[in-house]
């Protein structure tokens, strides 16, 4: 029986304020990404849901690459296995 993973790994990007609402809107265009907080001060809270840790990197890659954000750091990630089998293949 297969296992697949999913990779689940929380980031704070720290935008320069003032362009907060266009770097979001970047943000959420890059593939399975969700922001899930914010503050005034330009620090946003990203959730991404990925199949392996070459998806975490190349993201957090992109996000910090992208024009008008200062940092991009992991805070949280964590490795979820599962069965590719349903229970009803079974």
């Amino acid at each position: 029986m297969a296992q697949e993973e999913v990779h689940i790994s929380s980031l704070v990007v720290h935008v320069k304020p003032e362009y907060l609402e266009v770097v979001k809107a970047q943000i959420l265009e890059l593939p399975n990404t969700e922001i899930h907080g914010e503050s005034e001060e330009g620090k946003v809270i990203v959730v991404l849901e990925t199949a392996n840790q070459g998806y975490v990197t190349d993201t957090i890659d992109k996000i910090n690459n992208l024009e008008h954000v200062l940092t991009t750091f992991l805070v949280y990630h964590q490795i979820e296995h599962f069965d590719s089998q349903s229970e009803d293949d079974s």
